[in-house]
Parts: C-alpha cells; sequence; structure tokens
C-alpha cells in the first residue's frame, strides 16, 4: 500500500514536467479540445467548457469563443482556468479584440489573423501539435530569436524590412498542406 502511495505522489509530481517536456499541446489528443459528440458550447465543438469567469478588462464581460476556450487552461484558477500556462493578460498582447477597435496606426492586422472579425489568441497562435514553431507561433521566429519576423505580420512599419523572411504563416487548418496517412488511399 505504501508503495502505491508513494508511486501515485511521484506519478503526480512528474506528470506536469512530462507534459512540458513533450511540448505543451504535443500530450493532448485531438479529444483533449475538441469534442464532436459532447461539445461544451455549440459553435466551437470543444470537449471543455470555455471560461466564463474571466473578465475582460475592455468590455467588462466574460471574454468569448476561442479566447473563452484557451483561458479554460490558459489562467490562472481564482479566473476561472485551470492554471497551465497562464497568460498574463495586464503583460500580454492584446487579445479578444474586434477588428473595428483596433487602430490601423498602430496595426494591420491581416484578414487571416481574424475569426468572426475578432483577433483572438490563434490570431497569433496554432495550438495544433503538427505546428513546429515557437510557442505554437504562426510564423517561424528561430525559437525566440528572431521575433521581429512575427512581430511584422501585423506591424510592418515598425521593422526593417530587408531583415524580414517573407514565409507564408503556419496553418494546421489547411489539409491540402499536411502529408497524407500512409496507407490510406482515396478512393
Amino acid at each position: 500500500m505504501k508503495k502505491m502511495v508513494l508511486f501515485l505522489l511521484v506519478a503526480s509530481l512528474a506528470a506536469p514536467v512530462a507534459a512540458l517536456a513533450a511540448g505543451g499541446h504535443d500530450v493532448l489528443t485531438c479529444t483533449g479540445c475538441h469534442g464532436i459528440h459532447t461539445a461544451k458550447e455549440e459553435k466551437l465543438i470543444f470537449a471543455v467548457s470555455p471560461n466564463t469567469k474571466d473578465i475582460n478588462p475592455r468590455t467588462k464581460k466574460p471574454y468569448s469563443s476561442i479566447t473563452a476556450l484557451c483561458l479554460s487552461c490558459h489562467e490562472t484558477t481564482d479566473k476561472g482556468g485551470q492554471d497551465i500556462i497562464p497568460i498574463k493578460g495586464h503583460m500580454s498582447h492584446p487579445f479578444n479584440i474586434n477588428i473595428k477597435e483596433i487602430n490601423p496606426k498602430i496595426a494591420n492586422v491581416p484578414a487571416s489573423s481574424l475569426r468572426d472579425g475578432v483577433f483572438d489568441c490563434v490570431g497569433c497562435h496554432d495550438p495544433h501539435p503538427s505546428n513546429p514553431n515557437y510557442r505554437y507561433l504562426l510564423v517561424d521566429t528561430q525559437n525566440g530569436a528572431r521575433m521581429d519576423v512575427f512581430c511584422s505580420v501585423c506591424h510592418s512599419a515598425k521593422v526593417d524590412p530587408k531583415s524580414l523572411d517573407t514565409k507564408p504563416l503556419f496553418s494546421s487548418m489547411d489539409q491540402r498542406k499536411g502529408p497524407a496517412v500512409p496507407g490510406l488511399a482515396v478512393k
């Protein structure tokens, strides 16, 4: 019995470290986030309930859409999250912003970074494990060393254009870009 308790204690302490070693979302299966038949919100088909406790300081209302999904894990427990690498809203890039609120003098957000007219978490991140980029960013920043390449997607006037790489943004949403599963043939 003591060995079992000790094993469970060690396993519970090692699990978060193992998850980080595997690369965050890499330890999740599709159903870790998506629930086709058990969706928690009609429109989003997500397996986790959106965070409705965290309040957007600009609107004084709970976050919505994909931001609410991301914050269901990536926010502190007192703000309705699971305390998994919580974001610091007061110190991070603004998110959950309607395109009408974005000042074009500050940012020129491409349409591909918007979901239903909103600049959400997925405007910068593609959280699918197939994304090889640093922190699941849509642009390869050479492991964070070239953040200027990433920031220039929306803030192009702020960087030297000669220093930038013009590769397309990463997207796991276009199945034509992924490898075919070996052994499966479409008839």
